[in-house]
């Protein structure tokens, strides 16, 4: 009886032991959890929401338009911002309206603010090429811009991000649980 118990705990502090060790292995290739810090993602994203960015399930060739995504901003800092230019774009923003390509394109996702500000320019006009000084986003870059456009540091003002920085797309907000949300 006393040997069989001795079994069975060994065994349940192996299936302990393996279930630590593939959790901490998806946790560390496959998933990551992120605390938003500041407010430049604002409405979308606040200071303090918890998010999970999936670092695996994706190429940099499956990057979307408007995905939001998490980047190695520096050696110290990841940012968290919304990928408004692919490798190939031309962009451009004029009386508040996004052209791509030429094409006017919409952003739902800045309905909150424009409706809290009528009127008001919630990004100013600009080229790519007045900002970059080139016309196309290159190669291997993006062109990223937070939701707050009128409190966001952003490709604005440090210019293009390389796909190698991106750590992956955040696919949930996880808190506040009240605001719960996998739709960026």
């Amino acid at each position: 009886m006393r040997e069989a118990m001795k079994r069975e705990g060994a065994e349940w502090i192996k299936a302990f032991s393996l279930g630590m060790i593939i959790f901490i292995f998806i946790r560390i290739f496959f998933f990551s959890n992120y605390v938003v810090d500041g407010e430049s993602m604002l409405p979308t994203l606040e200071d303090g929401n918890k998010v999970v960015v999936n670092k695996f399930g994706y190429e940099s060739e499956d990057l979307e338009r408007f995905d939001v995504i998490v980047f190695h901003a520096n050696e110290e800092e990841d940012y968290v911002k919304r990928v408004i230019g692919l490798p190939g774009d031309r962009i451009e923003y004029r009386k508040d309206r996004l052209f791509i390509n030429g094409e006017e394109v919409k952003e739902p996702f800045l309905k909150m603010y424009r409706d809290q500000s009528p009127g008001g320019y919630l990004t100013g006009d600009f080229t790519l090429e007045d900002l970059t000084g080139v016309e196309k986003v290159p190669e291997g870059k993006l062109f990223v811009l937070g939701d707050n456009r009128l409190g966001s540091w952003d490709s604005r003002q440090f210019g293009f991000i390389s796909e190698k920085q991106v750590v992956g797309k955040v696919n949930l907000r996880y808190w506040p649980l009240e605001e719960m949300d996998a739709t960026f």
